[in-house]
This record gives structure tokens, sequence and C-alpha cells, in this order.
């Protein structure tokens, strides 16, 4: 997507950028023979609670594989990027989604299926269109009609191949127990899907969605104005803290 950005690849790429020149730095030292040689230890990153959470990965890749996921519990894991709609009886009308998913919303998964969607649009905006797009059948035992059925795409067949996306956008473990060191406080806000000063940007991105654009490539001093289901709010961070929350006038 266009300004969805996930901190787990920043992060990844600055922690490899940071490792790869304290290497070389090493290395020169041991190997240059210019003066005296002298002992070096690698400063070791600092790891954050959240570094060392790893949601598991099923890494599907065919129906079957899809179709292990009912009868089973799944979160949203890209909050604000996926809408869904009424499924009546294995097909949706992509030109009317009932609204968009919000992070950590769980999801009892009740059938797939695939479906031809349009081509272009809001249809496609986070899932390819391929030639058939495959669709989960969930209810949401947390919303005001918990009985109702709704669909989401999370693949797509195209040239005789399936691709799922599940695995990026799906947690299938709760978040709250994954993250639960952030404490009852922050997912609280969370829940509400409301940002306060004193939050991270990991937890505005579970609150607000990841549809967003940060105003540098240090996500966590910089401003990021978040797309929020087309209500916009610009947050600015230091040392990865929220310390203002400004909602863009509409």
């Amino acid at each position: 997507m266009t300004n969805g950005l996930k901190i787990g690849l920043g992060v990844a790429a600055v922690l490899a950028a940071v490792l790869g020149t304290r290497v070389y730095f090493a290395y020169k030292a041991h190997t240059d023979d210019s003066g005296p040689a002298t002992k070096v230890i690698a400063d070791r990153p600092t790891l954050s609670d959240d570094d060392t959470v790893f949601p598991r990965k099923l890494r599907p890749d065919s129906l079957k594989d899809e179709r292990d996921l009912i009868g089973k519990t799944i979160w949203v894991s890209a909050g604000g990027q996926l809408d869904y709609f009424k499924d009546t009886g294995k097909h949706v009308d992509y030109s009317k989604p009932v609204d968009t998913l919000w992070a950590a919303t769980p999801l009892e998964i009740k059938d797939v299926f695939e479906q031809v969607p349009p081509k272009k649009g809001n249809a496609t905006f986070r899932i390819p269109a391929g030639q058939k797009h495959v669709l989960l059948a969930f209810t949401m035992p947390n919303s005001a009609d918990p009985k109702q059925l709704y669909a989401t795409p999370v693949g797509y067949y195209d040239a005789g191949q399936y691709t799922f996306y599940t695995d990026e956008i799906m947690f299938y473990d709760d978040p709250h127990q994954l993250y639960k060191h952030w404490g009852p406080e922050a997912w609280s806000h969370v829940d509400k899907h409301e940002v306060v000063p004193g939050m991270t940007l990991n937890q505005s991105m579970m609150a607000l969605g990841q549809v967003m654009k940060p105003s540098s490539n240090d996500f966590g001093n910089s401003t990021v104005h978040f797309a929020n289901d087309g209500h916009p709010i610009d947050i600015e961070f230091e040392k990865n803290k929220a310390v203002k929350v400004t909602p863009e006038k509409q």
C-alpha cells in the first residue's frame, strides 16, 4: 500500500544497518596494520519488550491450509487496511463495505470461499485482485450483532497458485496476551481506538491503524500522520513516546 508502514520492517532495516556498521569497524580494528591492535567490544542493541514478541506464522499455501482456520478465533493485525462486507451466502457486494477492521478485533472464522473481485478500487487496496479473491467468512463476537456473518479478502488465486496474506494481516493469538506488558491502561485506550500522551508508536498503530506517514525515517522521533479511517490525527513522538496528539480539523 502507498502510505501504510509496518514498524517492524523499519526497525529491522535500521537494526541491520547499525549492526553492519559495527561489524565493519570491529573487523577493521582487528585487521588494520597501521597501529597497535585494540580490543573491540561491539555494543549490543537494546531490545524493547515489543522486539521480543514473535507472532505465530502458519504460512498457508492452499485452500486446505486456509480452511484449517474454520472454527478458530483470530485477531486483526493490519488495522485500518481491510474493508469487510456482509456475507450473503459465500458472496459479498464489494460496493457496500460495512466498515474497516480495526486491529486487535477478534474474528470467529466460519468459512472460506472464493469470489471474483473488481479489478480496481478499494476491493484491491490491500489484497491484489488476481483471478479470484479468497475470503474468510466470520462473525464478530464483540460487535452489536455477534451472529451476523461477514467476510473479508485475505488472499488471491492467479496463474495456477494461491497467495495468502493471513500471516501478515492477522494474529493467530490474542494480541492482548502477546503484548500484555503494555498493561491494562494502554490496552483500554487501544481498544477504544484512541491515543493519549505516553503511548508508544506500536500502541498508537494498534489503536489507529497502520495507514500512516511519518515525517522522517526516525519513526520514534517524528510526527506521524495517521489516516485513522477518515479521521486523520497527527502524533508527535519523542523517544518512541507520544508527546502531542492533534486531531486534524475536518
